[in-house]
């Protein structure tokens, strides 16, 4: 990493996501790491102008309240706090700093320079995976969403044929997904890809398993052996590039930080990895994932695409994934997705599906009494996928979707909209 960088450590903030944003959008780079790091992970991260002291209401853990190495205050970084009683701090502040004192803290206290961009970050990234891969090869699962989109063009620039995709349908794809996937990547894009339809071979092993980290950690396990499978089938293939982005290391946790979930590329990975990882976009947010595609020249509409969970419905069918369930789930979310577009939503929701709960209700259906499954319709607007805000969407559109899946969804009685933001809840319900 060529750009400077400002370490913000995690004392117990709720809010450490927005001090970093504020950080990066002032051009300056920033990450955020535990509280108990030591000189020597401090000292080997790149071009560390200052640091940050980020307390807050859990900075008091089992009665006791966490503190800083001593040691880090005598290595001479610039330092300030953020409600954290930290003496040696030459600022402290109670809340966090408005603009105009976090710019003064980077640029004038820090010499930080504002050199944190795409272009930048590409250039360091390419740099970074050629002398990582070498003349290696490298295998990628290529879903088609955003993240997995943006590493393909990343890794195509960086090391063009010595990247091989693999487009896995694990029957948790969305309606028709795979044959989009395949016809963009493979005929429009002549992309080197290979299709695996392994959709009995998952569908088996998440039989009866209703707890949603054991499902992540399945289909996460799983799609590593199906890779495994077909690097057995190639030659020099040493590395597993993947989509994993900065949230998803923050969620999933720290040695100090509580996990939200674990994501299938953080922590479902198997002991046993036979691969070394490639994950170029680890330290970027959602919408900085979006910036480095357009710098990479990726269409507009694929970059902006709807965003999709890598272990796909698998966490949309809650509790043991059934297969009529899973049937329902993928007609309603494709209705969902129909009338958004009619109604234009597609380019104002950031996220929108449909998700179907393991129970049924009871409804009428021919003038007599059957039961039926629930859908529930969730649409949130966010720029980090960090936090997220609830769309209010018109009575008329959301009459219309309602007619619309208990017509054409026979085994659904019911629908309903779902509004909780994040937090408290998470943006998908597993």
């Amino acid at each position: 990493m060529k750009q400077d960088m400002i370490v913000i450590l995690d004392l117990g903030s709720t809010e450490n996501t927005v001090v970093a944003r504020e950080i990066r959008e002032l051009g300056v780079y920033s990450e955020i790491h535990p509280h108990d790091i030591t000189v020597e992970e401090l000292q080997a991260l790149d071009n560390v102008k200052g640091i940050i002291l980020n307390g807050g209401e859990n900075r008091v853990v089992d009665g006791k309240e966490v503190e800083i190495r001593p040691e880090l205050y005598t290595l001479g970084y610039p330092m300030i706090s953020v409600d954290y009683p930290a003496s040696k701090c030459e600022k402290q502040f109670k809340e966090l700093p408005n603009q105009e004192e976090l710019k003064q803290f980077v640029f004038e206290e820090c010499k930080a320079e504002a050199n944190w961009n795409m272009k930048n970050f590409i250039e360091d990234q390419v740099e970074l995976i050629r002398k990582q891969v070498g003349d290696k090869k490298v295998l990628l699962a290529l879903s088609g969403g955003v993240d997995s989109s943006v590493v393909a063009a990343m890794l195509i620039k960086a090391i063009g044929q010595q990247l091989v995709c693999v487009h896995v349908n694990h029957g948790l794809m969305r309606k028709n997904e795979s044959e989009s996937v395949v016809k963009i990547f493979r005929d429009e894009l002549h992309a080197n890809l290979i299709y695996v339809d392994a959709t009995e071979r998952f569908l088996g092993k998440l039989e009866n398993v209703a707890d949603p980290e054991e499902k992540r950690k399945i289909i996460g396990g799983e799609f590593i052996r199906v890779f495994e499978e077909e690097a057995r089938k190639l030659e020099g293939i040493d590395f597993l590039g993947q989509g994993t982005i900065y949230p998803d290391i923050i969620e999933s946790g720290t040695k100090t930080a509580k996990c939200v979930k674990s994501h299938h590329n953080v922590g479902g990975l198997p002991e046993d990895l036979q691969f070394e990882l490639v994950e170029p976009l680890k330290q970027l947010f959602k919408d900085e994932v979006r910036a480095c595609g357009i710098e990479l020249g990726l269409p507009h509409d694929m970059v902006y695409r709807q965003p999709f969970p890598g272990p796909g419905l698998g966490v949309r069918c809650l509790g043991a994934i059934t297969r009529d369930r899973l049937e329902a789930l993928r007609e309603s979310d494709a209705i969902l997705r129909e009338e958004f577009a009619e109604a234009g939503l597609d380019k104002k929701v950031w996220q929108y599906f449909t998700v179907v709960p393991d129970f049924k209700a009871v409804g009428v259906r021919d003038n007599a009494r059957s039961m039926g499954y629930m859908v529930v319709i969730r649409a949130v607007n966010t720029i980090d996928a960090m936090t997220a805000s609830i769309e209010r969407i018109d009575y008329d559109i959301l009459e219309k979707i309602c007619a619309r899946i208990t017509a054409e969804v026979p085994s659904v009685s019911r629908v309903c909209y779902e509004i909780t933001p994040k937090p408290v809840a998470t943006i998908e319900f597993e």
